[in-house]
């Protein structure tokens, strides 16, 4: 508002600015409302956490060495393309997966845990139902924008160029909706963390595989000898899976949280 105030020929800069970060606020608002930031785990241990670190990092470290030792050029490429499609198929595949693990550790749980469980899982529905719903309007906008555009750009009609500006505005909090919601939402699984307290670790489980085999398909072996491949694709989620099988059974031993509740 100063550089407004004290520079007027800013404005064509100042003022998107400002209407950007407004939007990004209330945005922000909205997502971390719906997904809570620190969401994601009903009990915190500070030994699970500092295990998984170490493990994250090792894994980190192990892909940079492998790479520095075995890679050519096209698979350091490689590895970006493969990081950046994780990033893209997580939300989609956590949609898949959270369902699966839910409905095991409902079949699992005895007639008291399912009657707590049932509240917060129509809860993690509406939350999973509200990501998706903003994930569908993005296009839905985009493409009445274009057809909005095009019917101006044909058009005299002064209302048009209203109804387009009624359009991006959303369009873009819904973008920004999306760049706040999806860190939080993954982390939580689509508020379903809230279910069972085991949940977040079966689901890291699952998904750590899950990962695992589209990376194999898509990507192929890593570079290296063949028991060097062998081990790269093998240790990162049979270590995963050691820590979930640890924390479970911290869970078990330390909180009394059982999966046949």
């Amino acid at each position: 508002m100063w550089a407004l105030a004290l520079f007027p020929c800013t404005a064509f800069v100042t003022l998107p600015l400002m209407a950007g970060y407004v939007f990004a606020r209330s945005a922000r608002a909205q997502a971390h409302r719906r997904f809570p930031p620190r969401g994601h785990r009903r009990i915190e241990d500070p030994d699970v956490v500092r295990v998984q670190r170490v493990r994250a990092w090792t894994a980190a470290a192990m892909s940079l060495l492998l790479l520095v030792m075995y890679g050519k050029p096209e698979d350091v490429s490689q590895a970006q393309e493969q990081y950046m499609t994780r990033l893209a198929i997580t939300p989609p595949l956590l949609l898949l997966s959270a369902p699966v693990v839910i409905a095991f550790l409902f079949r699992v749980a005895s007639p008291q845990a399912k009657a707590q469980m049932r509240p917060r899982l129509r809860a993690a529905g509406r939350s999973a139902l509200v990501y998706v719903g903003a994930v569908t309007a993005v296009p839905l906008l985009l493409v009445a924008i274009v057809l909005v555009e095009d019917r101006t750009s044909a058009d005299l009609d002064p209302g048009f160029p209203w109804m387009q500006l009624a359009l991006t505005l959303p369009f873009f909090w819904v973008l920004f909706f999306l760049a706040f919601a999806t860190g939080p939402a993954v982390r939580t699984g689509f508020n379903s963390a809230g279910v069972h307290a085991a949940l977040p670790a079966l689901l890291t489980a699952v998904l750590v595989w899950e990962f695992a085999l589209i990376s194999l398909v898509t990507g192929g072996l890593p570079p290296g000898p063949p028991v060097v491949q062998i081990l790269a694709v093998l240790a990162g989620p049979a270590s995963v899976t050691a820590v979930v099988r640890w924390e479970l059974h911290r869970l078990r031993t330390r909180y009394g949280v059982v999966l046949r509740a």
